[in-house]
């Protein structure tokens, strides 16, 4: 049996489990949803198994009679258990008996929202601190709490940070051999164009299409590209293009398979800047699918190879870097109660890759950058924002690919993406 391997989701488990009546786990395929919440669980229904379908079918209050807690498993086979867990939340089901975990209903299904009864929370792949590359030095909830301590070394260079892109954070796939997983990547991008759109009620007349905007969609990692330069890309030359409302349900289709994972524009709540941009910054669920939709193992992005597929001025492999620190700040952000957002001005002479948001809207700026060392012109946009916004900017940072984590003399921080953690 493989050992398990704890995620930073597990501990706001530990902190909520035991309080709540019902939670959902949810995102996509292969991050390990099933095996935590296993763990966590005396009965498990797997409504992936027909046999096990057609019992909670038929009779629904098997739910309410196994001994808790119940692992509802893949309820999206049959939605109508969303309804049936909500149900028994409201008849007065003890705390820690339901935990839910899959993707999102089919388009069509009528699903009750389950607000109030069934908590959200979300799973993404293995953050850099879930990859046991390095022990995390810097914490993101004591930068959150203004704990300004930072020090420590770190061995993780850039080859290294470039076999954490292309291996993937699903736990399954990232210690195959290179070959192997380029296959299975493969395999798992064929399987969300030929199954899973067509079971979350999106036919696809020509998947070749929805293939190549994808493609297109991960050259525009980490950057706001609008759809319509997306669809362009992905079908030069193409006199046929789909409809604009195709490539809108292709958008809707990949949110609901939880296989996009944009970061959100910052909208502050607490203090006045003005003529901000209010479009999101694209990310798909992995870096390690954006390149290899693009065709790019680590040898071509140590080659500064572009892929099959070119929408940004910069180095792909600094917008797949800034996407593998993206992913890992959203899972700490989430264990801190925070949000994450990113901050780009309408004329767009000042951006910051990462908000970070407190519930009482103070923030921490984040910029990420593909390098080994830090110079002065790497901070301005920090620094630019601090003097905006003053005491709501709790620190400033950046994340980069050099050694060492260090607090430099205008007071911004630096740290190796290896040493930040939760």
């Amino acid at each position: 049996m493989v050992d398990y391997r704890r995620r930073v989701l597990d501990d706001t488990l530990d902190a909520l489990q035991p309080h709540l009546r019902a939670l959902s786990i949810h995102g996509p395929k292969a991050v390990g949803k099933t095996a935590t919440a296993m763990r966590r669980a005396e009965s498990i229904i797997d409504l992936g198994l027909p046999g096990q379908r057609e019992i909670v079918a038929a009779d629904p209050t098997v739910l309410t009679r196994l001994p808790g807690p119940v692992l509802v498993d893949e309820w999206q086979r049959l939605p109508e258990v969303w309804d049936h867990v909500r149900r028994a939340v409201d008849a007065g089901s003890p705390a820690g008996h339901f935990i839910i975990a899959g993707s999102s209903a089919p388009r069509g299904a009528v699903v009750h929202s389950g607000a109030g009864r069934i908590v959200p929370l979300r799973m993404r792949p293995l953050s850099m601190a879930e990859r046991d590359v390095d022990e995390p030095t810097v914490s993101l909830a004591a930068l959150l709490e203004g704990n300004g301590d930072v020090e420590g070394a770190t061995a993780v260079r850039l080859t290294d940070y470039v076999e954490e892109i292309t291996a993937s954070g699903f736990p399954a796939i990232r210690g195959l051999p290179p070959r192997v997983r380029r296959a299975e990547l493969d395999a798992y991008l064929d399987n969300v164009v030929q199954r899973e759109f067509p079971e979350q009620g999106y036919p696809i007349r020509r998947p070749t299409v929805l293939r190549a905007w994808l493609a297109a969609y991960a050259a525009a990692t980490s950057t706001t590209t609008a759809y319509s330069k997306i669809l362009d890309a992905a079908t030069p030359g193409l006199g046929n293009k789909p409809a604009k409302e195709t490539t809108l349900a292709y958008r809707d289709a990949l949110s609901s398979l939880w296989l996009l994972d944009a970061v959100p524009p910052w909208i502050p709540s607490r203090n006045h800047l003005d003529r901000l941009g209010r479009s999101a910054k694209h990310h798909l669920a992995d870096p390690a699918l954006a390149a290899r939709l693009l065709g790019l193992d680590a040898s071509a992005l140590l080659r500064a190879e572009q892929g099959n597929t070119v929408l940004s001025a910069g180095t792909i492999l600094g917008a797949l870097f800034e996407h593998l620190a993206a992913l890992s700040i959203h899972t700490y952000a989430e264990a801190a109660e925070a949000r994450v957002g990113h901050l780009r001005t309408q004329n767009n002479d000042h951006e910051v890759d990462l908000i970070i948001e407190r519930p009482d809207g103070r923030v921490l700026a984040v910029e990420v950058k593909l390098a080994d060392r830090v110079e002065d012109s790497d901070v301005r946009h920090l620094t630019w924002l601090r003097d905006r916004i003053g005491t709501d900017l709790i620190d400033a940072l950046v994340i980069y690919a050099g050694e060492h984590a260090y607090r430099r003399r205008d007071d911004v921080v630096v740290v190796p993406l290896a040493l930040f953690g939760p």
